[in-house]
């Protein structure tokens, strides 16, 4: 049986432990505006395509690739070039936490 893309996508949520490791907050929350489209979408919702060399995450409107994260040698490499904008819920700021 041959094998499609459509065999290897998943959501965004298979990408949490991925991104947690780069970012220091729930990433799979984060609302990404689609650069493409303009389509407000959490990270959880992206269209994910994993692969030995990295992850491709895309839009689920307009399928524009909205992240690329791969991890030559050792050292994270982070293409956003899809996202216009990363919205991220706020913690308490570190005057509220005294």
């Amino acid at each position: 049986m041959e094998r499609t893309t459509d065999d290897l996508r998943l959501d965004g949520n298979a990408a949490a432990g991925l991104l947690g490791e780069i970012f220091a907050f729930e990433t799979t929350t984060a609302i990404t505006i689609c650069s493409g489209c303009d389509r407000a979408s959490p990270v959880g919702t992206l269209v994910l395509y994993g692969q030995h060399m990295g992850a491709v995450l895309r839009c689920p409107g307009c399928g524009q690739v909205m992240m690329v994260v791969t991890r030559p040698h050792g050292e994270w490499w982070l293409d956003l070039r899809g996202v216009r904008i990363m919205r991220v819920a706020a913690g308490p700021s570190r005057d509220q936490a005294r």
